[in-house]
């Protein structure tokens, strides 16, 4: 089938068009030359022909997402969002030169750079989970590398959202890196999903070709489906990857979501777990924590290694120990008992030595009590869903609640059967179930990136499932 000709480049007051970049089923990218101040940078432009009242709304909304999750270090850079003269929207962004898509067919990438772009990736992901938003569209070609070689996310939203109100080539261009379920369309897009597809790009970053593919054979997308649907994944084939890590990409690739890591912090934890059996360079973790647990993030037993973004280190759970009750004692060193039992001045050394341990101890007793103080009022601060009610009909549950005080930019997370489902602003869930039984469901609201308490769980028994 032959590709359309790229659509004509707006007229952009302040920019100067140089070239086409790329076309894709609903916009094109172009390269432009801004003049203040002057840097190269790419405008993705919508296709006159699929723009709409809609579509424009959709389009600002996930422009508005993008430049809030822009400031991520693996997330591409919007600039600037606007609709040209001619009633296009568009937006303006980071030009990155390079993109894996094409790179990883060609030759075969470092194992340790592989493992380093799945961290960073990873983390943009777990990111914009901890927003409330889902990518949906997470593959090589949506990785690109700017020009100090630091791999960023594109494409953040608006792909997955206009391919769902336009059919195109585009969407099915990703069937290779989309987790069964979302093929199956039972789901638009969790994290769950979220997690398959990071799997499924970081083995495409090492094998040279996407999970599913048959070198020399039927990779049409009816056979790809297929395979992906029912086929286990294969290994790598490469001698150079360790056991450890085969299995962590099956596992984010299993057939049930249940069976995948819960979260891309959790996929993350088994890529660094990687590095460090590998002896390679850990690759920081970059999401944002608080302030009070960036302060409380070390301790006796391991070290947590603070950077840009915050630094997590290996993915071992750690034990806390618990904190001294009481005050920290005053330690005299002119009173200190020897082994003769005579009264003996403990050298200056060893009393400052002491003196300071006490203090460290004292700081970090109150940093830790401080830290408590901090998240109860912050999570006093979000709204908790309390009157979740369950409703059955055949095969069909439908839960629902009343609206806790919800402000603009909040959603619902429902969590059901120990699965989260996307971000939702509707104060109702409604599912259909397989097979007779008990289906539980708890409701937590999202404000600026935290999860607030989750309503007590309610049930709902499913006798008879029609067949």
């Amino acid at each position: 089938m032959s590709r359309r000709l790229p659509s004509t480049p707006p007229n952009l007051p302040g920019f100067s068009f140089i070239r086409v970049l790329g076309s894709g089923g609903f916009a094109d990218v172009f390269l432009y030359e801004q003049n203040m101040p002057r840097r190269l940078v790419a405008v993705k432009v919508l296709l006159a022909e699929v723009v709409n009242d809609e579509v424009r709304q959709m389009f600002q909304a996930e422009a508005n997402l993008m430049a809030q999750l822009s400031s991520h270090p693996s997330i591409l850079t919007v600039y600037q969002a606007s609709v040209a003269a001619d009633g296009r929207p568009y937006l303006v962004m980071e030009y990155c030169s390079a993109t894996l898509g094409q790179r990883y067919r060609a030759v075969q990438l470092p194992l340790a750079e592989v493992l380093s772009i799945g961290v960073r990736i990873a983390s943009a992901v777990e990111t914009a989970h901890r927003q409330g938003v889902l990518h949906r569209d997470i593959k090589p070609s949506n990785i690109l590398t700017t020009a100090y070689g630091h791999p960023v996310l594109a494409d953040f939203g608006i792909a997955a959202t206009l391919g769902q109100a336009e059919a195109s080539d585009a969407v099915g261009l990703s069937v290779p890196w989309s987790a069964p379920e979302v093929l199956l369309d039972e789901v638009a897009g969790t994290v769950a999903s979220e997690v398959w597809s990071l799997g499924a790009t970081v083995y495409s970053l090492i094998a040279g070709r996407s999970p599913f593919e048959v070198p020399g054979g039927d990779n049409g997308t009816v056979a790809l489906v297929g395979r992906i649907e029912k086929a286990r994944v294969a290994p790598t084939g490469r001698p150079d990857v360790p056991r450890s890590l085969e299995a962590a990409l099956a596992r984010a690739m299993s057939k049930r979501p249940a069976d995948r890591q819960s979260s891309a912090l959790e996929f993350i934890r088994d890529l660094q777990a990687v590095e460090e059996e590998l002896a390679l360079p850990q690759t920081p973790l970059e999401v944002a924590m608080d302030d009070w647990a960036l302060a409380t993030a070390v301790d006796l037993d391991e070290r947590t290694r603070i950077g840009a973004g915050t630094t997590v280190g290996p993915s071992r759970p750690r034990r806390r120990r618990p904190a001294a009750s009481g005050r920290p004692r005053t330690v005299d060193s002119t009173s200190q008992g020897s082994l003769s039992g005579r009264g003996r001045a403990a050298p200056p050394s060893t009393g400052r030595l002491i003196a300071g341990v006490a203090i460290a101890a004292a700081v970090f007793v109150a940093l830790v009590v401080a830290g408590l103080v901090t998240v109860a009022r912050g999570a006093g601060e979000i709204p908790v869903v309390t009157d979740v009610r369950a409703r059955t009909e055949g095969a069909a549950v439908e839960f629902s609640w009343d609206d806790p005080g919800l402000r603009q930019g909040d959603a619902y997370i429902v969590t059901v059967d120990g699965t989260a489902s996307p971000p939702q602003r509707a104060a109702e869930y409604a599912m259909s179930v397989d097979e007779p039984g008990t289906v539980c469901a708890s409701v937590t609201v999202w404000r600026g990136g935290k999860s607030g308490a989750a309503s007590a769980e309610r049930c709902a028994e499913v006798d008879e499932v029609p067949r």
